[in-house]
């Protein structure tokens, strides 16, 4: 009996993260989830408060919908047209404000909440309903993950007085934490004197941290940490996480929804830098390569933890840094860890959407984060680049898994014939081409495509046709 040809060889779709491929199941400490501090309300109360609070941003996201049909649509026909900056343009600003019987300033504080908190998407300079506006009344879990990322993206939302300082300004959202924490393991108000004076000796520790030598402080250096502090407090109000002390404006409090949000956080670092697997004071590369031997419950709770401990532009910035380099898996794994992240590191992922390398990744990352199917989010790709994705895919397979799991990887291509998936993988100009096609030539059992995928890699290597 002769080996098939590989003329007839199939290949089917199977739909499934690029990474899954590749990760090895780790045995993981089985242990409850920490309690909650007394008096924490119940989620569904929470998410009760966080609807509150987002109660005008998902009034403004219906009414911004035109298959909408509960809020009146005669004022507007269409959908909006955001400007470049993501802001409501006048007239329509108009419009909502006398539809809602809101304020223009409600109005433009309710868009900005909407924008950040996933219940309005702008995709290609229309604003649509996102998915959390559908599981608006269903899904408590998903309204309360929309306000912490309004609660993460409390500098968006609130606009920093201008200055002139951008980098005093970076470095009051890096000590918003500790400010956090304060109020939190105080479990009461706190004056805002002293949340000053540990701004400012938290400024100071972090340029000691940097390295940077003494400078002389004029008279009123104090005055431009006093109005930063001002405006995170403002902002952390406006998103509902803070409340001034009834009758005492110089006093603050966390809300139930911002105790909640910060012992979250704090958990998430305490767990994992007390266990054996904490990864919170390493580089965002050691952190993947540790990740890689996990299951993915393990490793998003590591990817939460080391998150939770940096700024999320920095964190964001980092994982994007390791997902350029030269290992296919550690750029899958960093796409991963920025789904933990959510909606505030949209913008990032954005603008790393022409990168060839990145694309791929970044598109499917955006469409997931939209609410899209996988055959929708399948579709966004050019079979260009969905070839190249596979081939990237294929290279951390072959770097790292098993031989079974690079012919495995093989039913997963979009190509039909093995000729033709070979003829679109030589033209991606991959640069782990070769080593793939090598790879999977050692790796298949059938002789026939082993030894089409053996001319294929030697003809990519010479360059021949």
């Amino acid at each position: 009996m002769t080996s098939r040809s590989q003329r007839d060889t199939k290949l089917r779709l199977v739909n499934q993260q690029p990474i899954a491929a590749v990760r090895r199941a780790a045995q993981a400490r089985r242990t409850g989830p920490p309690r909650p501090p007394d008096g924490t309300p119940a989620n569904a109360e929470l998410a009760a408060l966080a609807r509150a609070v987002l109660a005008d941003a998902a009034r403004l996201a219906y009414w911004a919908d035109p298959a909408d049909t509960r809020t009146g649509r005669a004022a507007r026909s269409g959908p909006l047209h955001p400007e470049p900056s993501g802001t409501l343009p006048l007239a329509e600003l108009q419009l909502a404000a006398a539809a809602l019987k809101l304020t223009h300033d409600q109005v433009a504080a309710a868009w900005d909440q909407a924008r950040l908190a996933g219940l309005i998407e702008i995709r290609d300079g229309t604003a649509r309903p996102g998915w959390r506006l559908r599981a608006w009344t269903g899904d408590d879990t998903a309204i309360l993950r929309g306000w912490v990322a309004l609660f993460d993206a409390w500098s968006l939302y609130h606009p920093a007085p201008a200055l002139g300082d951008l980098s005093l300004i970076a470095e009051v959202v890096e000590a918003a934490p500790q400010l956090l924490s304060l109020l939190h393991l105080s479990s009461g108000p706190v004056a805002v004197e002293a949340l000053l004076d540990l701004l400012t000796a938290r400024v100071a520790e972090l340029r000691t941290e940097r390295h940077e030598p003494p400078t002389e402080q004029p008279d009123g250096a104090a005055a431009p940490l006093a109005a930063l502090l001002e405006w995170t407090l403002d902002a952390l109000v406006g998103v509902g996480a803070l409340r001034t002390r009834a009758g005492a404006t110089e006093d603050v409090v966390l809300t139930e929804l911002g105790s909640w949000a910060v012992w979250v956080k704090l958990e998430q670092i305490c767990v994992a830098a007390q266990g054996p697997a904490g990864h919170i004071e390493q580089s965002a590369e050691d952190l993947l390569r540790a990740c890689a031997q996990y299951s993915p419950g393990p490793a998003r709770t590591e990817y939460k933890a080391w998150l939770a401990a940096r700024p999320v532009r920095q964190a964001v910035g980092e994982l994007l840094d390791v997902a350029r380099g030269d290992d296919a898996l550690l750029r899958g794994l960093a796409f991963e860890a920025l789904r933990t992240v959510g909606a505030p590191a949209e913008p990032a992922v954005r603008a790393v959407v022409d990168e060839p390398m990145l694309r791929p990744y970044a598109v499917l990352w955006l469409a997931e984060e939209q609410g899209l199917e996988p055959e929708e989010q399948a579709a966004l790709l050019t079979r260009e680049e969905a070839t190249w994705l596979w081939v990237d895919t294929a290279a951390a397979v072959a770097e790292h898994g098993e031989s079974q799991l690079l012919v495995g990887h093989l039913e997963t291509a979009l190509q039909g014939p093995v000729p033709r998936l070979l003829e679109e993988i030589r033209a991606t100009g991959h640069p782990r081409t070769v080593q793939v096609l090598v790879a999977l030539a050692s790796a298949h059992p059938d002789p026939a495509l082993a030894k089409a995928v053996r001319r294929a890699a030697f003809e990519v290597h010479t360059g021949g046709e």
